[in-house]
């Protein structure tokens, strides 16, 4: 745990190349999960399946931006026992009310932008009305804003985890690693596709049960038709 924790830092500042190096301490078996989850959150990850990834979301944001907060308020470096303690609360937070996930999703870096803009000094000023309206943004586009974050998530998982199931077969990830940005550009463009495809293409829920009922309306009128024309009909033997 204190290897993942040490590898985390790394997402508590600009540093990309620090980014890209977590799946060296992923083995292949969190690799292989880690993509095929990053894959169903690009396509699936902002519908009802929100409510579950939630969780898990939550407890990355805990574990990636906690000590970055305590920092920036001048609070210090907090134990990994309490950062892990907020990470467990925040999972269990998100699995039953995702929206506050999504607000702390969207209001978190946009309270950080703030406060970068404000300045060391102003960072509390700057900070707090970024998370605010951040967050009450993302609440009211909660279906929007919950396919992106699940699709940003979904990319970097997705290339991080294909990288630490491979790196052990292939010198190209290696190589692939000292470009750090050109694995957050890829990650990026898959989060892009997803958002696309989640957003414009696949159908809201509400859609979704909209079009299940009408075609369980269908089939219930095939069924009444069906068994009407077998009541009525005549009997070749009647004739």
């Amino acid at each position: 745990m204190d290897a993942y924790l040490e590898a985390l830092k790394a997402y508590q500042s600009f540093n990309p190349a620090g980014w890209v190096a977590l799946y060296r301490v992923l083995p292949m078996w969190a690799g292989i999960v880690s993509g095929v989850l990053g894959l169903v959150l690009l396509l699936a990850g902002g519908g009802r399946l929100f409510r579950v990834l939630a969780g898990p979301i939550g407890a990355c944001i805990a574990l990636g931006w906690t000590g970055l907060l305590l920092t920036r308020f001048s609070l210090g470096w907090a134990d990994p026992r309490l950062i892990n303690g907020i990470a467990t609360a925040l999972a269990i937070v998100g699995f039953l009310f995702p929206s506050i996930i999504v607000y702390l999703g969207v209001g978190i870096p946009l309270g950080l932008l703030g406060g970068e803009i404000a300045g060391p000094n102003d960072f509390v000023i700057g900070f707090a009305p970024g998370l605010i309206l951040g967050g009450l943004i993302g609440v009211v586009l909660y279906r929007q804003m919950a396919a992106i974050i699940a699709s940003c998530f979904g990319g970097w998982l997705l290339v991080i985890g294909a990288m630490a199931a491979l790196h052990r077969f292939t010198g190209l990830v290696g190589v692939m690693a000292k470009q750090p940005w050109g694995i957050v550009i890829a990650a990026g463009l898959f989060a892009l596709a997803g958002s696309i495809y989640q957003i414009a293409v696949r159908p809201s829920p509400e859609e979704a049960e909209r079009q299940r009922a009408e075609r369980q309306k269908l089939k219930q009128r095939k069924a009444e038709q069906k068994a009407l024309e077998k009541r009525w009909s005549v009997p070749r033997g009647g004739e």
